[in-house]
């Protein structure tokens, strides 16, 4: 998936906004680039790079206040699960629909980032409810959540909420 293709997409969504970009180093990142976009309720993050290697772009949509600028723990958490996606990609493993990973500690990056403490430590991929199945996103679960394979959401964006737990 060419970067263009993820643009048209995010800005078929949302038309009039302004998003915030960012570029991440060479050195140490799984990603080049990626994005945040201002939603009613939330911020809608989105990966560049991806998708020329592994055919998908990852996502994440996060709670937002009355701020002006999106969080930036999002976009390292995108770094981090593309860092996963990569190396089950090398290791011929697929990176889909349905699995998780346990991060080990909250996914906001607490008390690294300027990410709150949250209870969520897990992602499950989903596909990006409005971007369809070329885009695979980040939803912040608790570590019993994932481990029952019941998360209770009645959000059809499925939005994550660190303060849920």
């Amino acid at each position: 998936m060419m970067w263009d293709t993820v643009t048209e997409a995010m800005s078929a969504l949302y038309p009039q906004a302004q998003p915030w970009h960012v570029t991440y180093p060479a050195e140490g990142f799984a990603l080049p680039a990626a994005s945040a976009y201002p939603a009613d309720g939330h911020w809608h993050f989105v990966s560049y790079g991806l998708g020329e290697r592994h055919g998908f772009e990852v996502t994440v949509r996060v709670v937002r206040g009355a701020e002006q600028s999106p969080p930036q723990w999002p976009f390292l958490l995108l770094d981090r699960v593309a860092g996963l996606a990569v190396l089950a990609g090398e290791a011929g493993e697929p990176f889909e629909e349905g699995q998780w990973a346990d991060l080990g500690a909250p996914i906001t990056g607490y008390p690294h980032t300027d990410g709150p403490p949250s209870g969520l430590t897990v992602v499950i991929l989903a596909v990006d409810p409005q971007l369809g199945d070329r885009f695979l996103q980040l939803v912040g679960v608790t570590a019993a959540e994932a481990q029952s394979g019941e998360v209770d959401s009645d959000d059809p964006l499925l939005v994550t909420d660190p303060a849920r737990a």
